[in-house]
């Protein structure tokens, strides 16, 4: 028998240690509790697949209730996750600010590893748990504290804008933190005509063009973003003739510059919402684009994506097994955790709209 249910168990083996406990067999009375999500998703998850997914969405409904959870799921999540177990949905910055306003004893944070320690920062008498902790960021893992500090050595005074996509440690060493849809807005609010925009060098760089101020950033990157070129523009606008392209500003310049609209994760969203293109390309995680059409009529949505490995490690079968063990719980070493929360409470508070 495993210990562990993770991304890299295998499914049958998965399911069968869950059958130890949960009825997942697909009933006449899961279909009919399920049916309303299946409706949503009818276009998006194939008819033959929904009897596999249900009893793990029903078993997880119902578990969170009875151990008064909440889960909270990343845009990049799965429509089954997104749509199906989720109650708080969104992009980084939202799921920060709704982090600070649940009443739940119990927070299972579906996406990577960051967000679940921002989650505990921002609730350290609460118990966050992540389906997976193997889920991480290639952003966040490509700087350190030690790293952080020998840039304030490097530039004395200078302060330091942490993008959120980061450990608790580099939180904690920084001035404020900030997302893709705050972050003009943040550096603009800090003081001085220099500001230290870390880890993310593209999105340091696309807000440098929107700013006076003089931008010192860090050689970190989003896998997911970071290999799309202007050549790739190019070729889905000859493949794909009239349809919209966006990206999100974690891609490079030449990206952005050659796209129809940039914008963060909830940017994105808004905008396709708002100006209902015919035919629209999500230059951003696939599982969002499936997300975003579920609920939007009118819009044909191309792919043009790529497909973030550790988003993916969240699945149905690790989060009933998170919710049913109580694994794995998020932990943050007692000395960060004050300088770590203040770091994105400021971000909160800044990114306020005012009055």
């Amino acid at each position: 028998m495993i210990q562990q249910i993770n991304a890299t168990t295998p499914i049958d083996e998965a399911r069968a240690v869950l059958a130890a406990d949960f009825d997942l067999k697909y009933s006449k009375a899961i279909e009919t509790e399920t049916s309303p999500i299946f409706e949503k998703l009818k276009d998006r998850i194939p008819d033959i697949e929904w009897p596999f997914y249900a009893p793990l969405i029903f078993q997880i409904n119902r578990l969170k209730r009875e151990k008064n959870a909440v889960i909270l799921a990343h845009n990049y999540q799965t429509p089954q996750i997104y749509y199906g177990v989720a109650d708080v949905v969104g992009d980084s910055l939202q799921l920060a600010v709704e982090a600070t306003r649940v009443d739940a004893d119990i927070i299972v944070q579906c996406g990577v590893h960051f967000m679940a320690e921002t989650s505990k920062l921002l609730n350290p008498q609460k118990t966050v748990l992540i389906p997976d902790s193997r889920a991480g960021c290639s952003l966040a893992s490509s700087i350190t504290a030690e790293d952080v500090l020998a840039m304030r050595a490097q530039y004395p005074g200078v302060p330091v804008v942490t993008y959120v996509n980061s450990s608790a440690a580099v939180k904690a060493v920084t001035d404020v933190c900030c997302t893709s849809s705050n972050a003009l807005r943040i550096v603009e609010a800090v003081e001085g005509d220099t500001v230290m925009m870390i880890p993310d060098q593209y999105l340091a760089r696309n807000t440098a063009k929107k700013t006076k101020k003089k931008i010192i950033t860090w050689a970190g990157a989003c896998e997911v973003h970071e290999t799309f070129t202007a050549a790739d523009i190019a070729e889905l606008r000859a493949a794909y003739p009239g349809a919209k392209i966006i990206a999100h500003p974690e891609c490079p310049p030449e990206v952005i510059d050659a796209v129809d609209f940039a914008g963060s994760t909830s940017g994105m969203i808004d905008w396709v919402k708002s100006e209902k293109p015919a035919k629209v390309v999500m230059v951003t995680e696939c599982s969002m684009s499936d997300n975003v059409a579920a609920e939007t009529e009118g819009v044909a949505f191309l792919r043009g994506c790529n497909i973030c490995p550790h988003m993916k490690r969240i699945n149905l079968e690790n989060i009933l097994w998170s919710l049913h063990t109580g694994t794995e719980e998020v932990t943050i070493a007692p000395e960060l955790m004050e300088p770590a929360r203040a770091a994105v409470e400021r971000m909160i508070e800044m990114s306020a709209p005012k009055g």
